[in-house]
């Protein structure tokens, strides 16, 4: 998630405007809370199952779980033990370029936080879900040396008792908290550990004694480069999971101060202030990811207080984001924004953009129940995600666009002036641009995973995102086992084998694709806001076979080009390709570049008649050099490398 470009643009706000935002939202009332449509179930209860585990697996024995060895120097940096940061810390050798980077030194004082936070928070989840002993082993260890570091006061982070919570400038306090807490609190869902949720007690409750709501000021840090403190503001997924858990106000009513802070002191991450959103002439333009990952806390602060301008100000923010989205699901992330709109030949997106937006529509469905954020969540993960791993090596694109006609460091072998750009092509790491794709690459299954299923009001399950899970739960004090079994998204049907303690009636809701154009199944359902609903009584080992009809659908895209879509699966055609190896970190883990074989380039005829067979797309294509029709086989976007998408 590291940045690169400092935007010196800062209009001055006055302070009776800042005053006014503060007193909308009504701080000082009591915290209103919104009422959520869907309950999560605690990490653990959903497994997964099919092609997602046998990918995951592989994940584990290639750089996800390999990563730490590849650098050593960046996961087992002591920054929250003995290596905290105090005053005289000196920025570390990440081993990275720093090609073009403006913002200063200050900023890689603390990435080592987020490289070694973010990718434990993965290996915990896949280490649980996958039930990998000797990787669980590894994770109670490190678990119990993180909760040493706790001091008496409950402080867990990465500053020196001189520095901490004390800062006029870019820091990582609240930062290395999130990414840090997250993790942990995934290994206390799972293990019900009382002494890990203890330690996260304190911990928490000592960052809100030191920053006292509606009395402390975490974000006024003065009107330099504050990339850390920005992501800092996703706290707020702590808070949200500390409510879920609990669930206790005051946790919502913090994310609100967090949120409101944010919004009224200088950022140089600016898109998600509530100024800038309620300003119909502004157009979201900063770093990307900052951008997408603050959707949570906007939307946390919006079911944390019922004032208007939040509720607006969130339904304005995710259209400004549709509007920088690819039809793969690849919001702009290349890696600033910059007021541009979606191409998808000459806009990249960034591997870490991609798990912070998925995330943030999993929120989103799991407050609104919309079955709409499902549907862009699975396009992200089938699509974009998809499409941007090495389908032959264990190795991510850091950036990535659609239209992919070479993986050699650049877009599409467009060069930027002043900068050596190195992150179009696959990497076990990414090192000589930043370690940050590469962990978020290890979380967004399992996150996917975990936002599959949820549970609505006493009685009702609901399958919200399609894909090969299993969900151990209790309903009626009795236990469920639901098992989804499917090859979902490259077949669209589906057998929930439903297993409980005894007879059993409750509604199973599935949500019913948007590109389904009819469904096959012998149950008795009804349909209602994007769900299929089943209301039966349910046999001890019992059954619901599903399926769903469609065809091949040739889509538009903003700038009048064609694209080919069946079911929930984007196709493109491939580009044949020379692979070349690069950086080594060590045997069977190097960097990956692609030079395409050649460079014809295909367009759409009018009328021409595609047909689907055997999880291929057949259809007829002009060459654009002969410009004459060929027969083109287009196959599913994320199992290529080098294609095109638009025609």
């Amino acid at each position: 998630m590291k940045t690169y470009i400092k935007s010196k643009q800062y209009l001055f706000r006055p302070i009776m405007v800042c005053m006014m935002i503060i007193i909308s939202l009504g701080l000082n009332a009591q915290t209103v809370l919104k009422k959520e449509q869907f309950q999560p179930f605690p990490f653990g209860a959903i497994k997964p199952a099919g092609w997602i585990k046998e990918q995951m697996q592989k994940d584990m024995n290639g750089f996800v779980g390999h990563l730490d060895s590849l650098v050593p120097t960046l996961i087992y940096d002591p920054i929250y033990s003995e290596g905290r940061l105090q005053k005289h810390s000196k920025a570390k050798d990440l081993g990275n370029l720093k090609s073009g980077d403006a913002e200063g030194d200050e900023q890689y004082k603390w990435w080592n936080s987020e490289t070694q936070s973010n990718w434990w928070d993965g290996y915990i989840r896949n280490a649980f879900l996958l039930n990998d002993t000797v990787a669980i082993a590894k994770v109670k260890k490190y678990v119990k040396y993180i909760l040493q570091t706790q001091d008496a006061d409950g402080y867990i982070g990465i500053y020196d008792s001189s520095l901490r919570y004390h800062f006029n400038a870019e820091n990582g306090e609240l930062w290395a908290k999130a990414t840090l807490y997250r993790g942990l609190l995934a290994y206390y869902e799972v293990t019900n550990d009382t002494t890990v949720w203890n330690a996260l007690l304190k911990a928490i409750d000592n960052v809100m004694t030191n920053y006292p709501v509606n009395a402390s000021e975490p974000f006024k840090v003065g009107e330099g480069f504050n990339g850390g403190v920005a992501h800092g503001l996703t706290f707020t997924d702590v808070l949200d999971k500390m409510y879920q858990i609990t669930p206790d106000k005051k946790y919502r009513e913090y994310a609100l101060f967090l949120y409101t802070n944010f919004s009224k002191n200088y950022s140089s991450e600016k898109d998600v202030q509530l100024y800038n959103i309620l300003d119909t002439s502004y157009s979201i333009k900063y770093h990307g990811v900052h951008t997408y990952e603050h959707l949570r806390p906007l939307l946390i602060a919006a079911y944390s207080n019922g004032n208007k301008d939040l509720q607006k100000a969130l339904n304005i923010y995710i259209a400004r984001i549709k509007r920088a989205t690819t039809i793969t699901g690849g919001a702009i992330g290349d890696e600033w924004i910059g007021g541009r709109a979606a191409d998808e030949t000459n806009v990249g997106y960034e591997y870490c953009s991609l798990q912070e937006l998925m995330d943030s529509y999993l929120l989103l469905l799991q407050k609104t129940g919309n079955a709409q954020f499902a549907e862009a969540a699975e396009n992200i993960f089938f699509n974009a995600a998809q499409g941007s791993r090495d389908p032959e090596h264990s190795c991510i694109a850091y950036l990535k666009t659609d239209n992919s006609f070479e993986m050699m460091g650049t877009k599409n072998g467009e060069k930027e002036e002043g900068r050596n750009q190195t992150r179009y092509k696959y990497s076990p790491a990414h090192q000589d641009v930043a370690v940050c794709c590469n962990p978020n690459a290890g979380r967004i299954t399992p996150y996917f995973i975990q936002s599959s299923w949820f549970k609505e009001g006493a009685d009702t399950i609901v399958a919200a995102v399609l894909a090969p899970t299993v969900l151990n739960t209790t309903i009626k004090n009795t236990k469920l086992s639901i098992e989804e079994v499917t090859d979902y998204p490259y077949q669209n049907s589906f057998i929930f084998k439903i297993h409980t303690e005894k007879e059993l009636v409750f509604t199973l809701k599935i949500k019913k694709p948007d590109w389904a154009l009819s469904i096959n199944t012998i149950e008795k359902y009804t349909i209602e806001n994007g769900y299929i609903i089943i209301h039966r009584l349910f046999a001890e080992n019992d059954k619901v076979t599903i399926s769903f009809n469609t065809t091949v659908m040739v889509k538009e895209t903003a700038h009048k080009e064609k694209y080919f879509q069946y079911g929930a699966l984007i196709y493109a055609k491939q580009i044949a390709a020379k692979e070349i190896s690069g950086k080594v970190y060590k045997n069977g883990f190097e960097d990956k570049m692609y030079a395409p074989l050649n460079y014809t380039h295909f367009q759409f005829i009018a009328g021409s008649k595609p047909v689907y067979k055997d999880g291929t797309i057949k259809v007829t294509l002009k060459n654009s050099i002969t410009k004459q029709p060929e027969a083109g086989l287009l196959i599913p976007f994320g199992r290529t490398v080098l294609r095109q998408v638009t025609f």
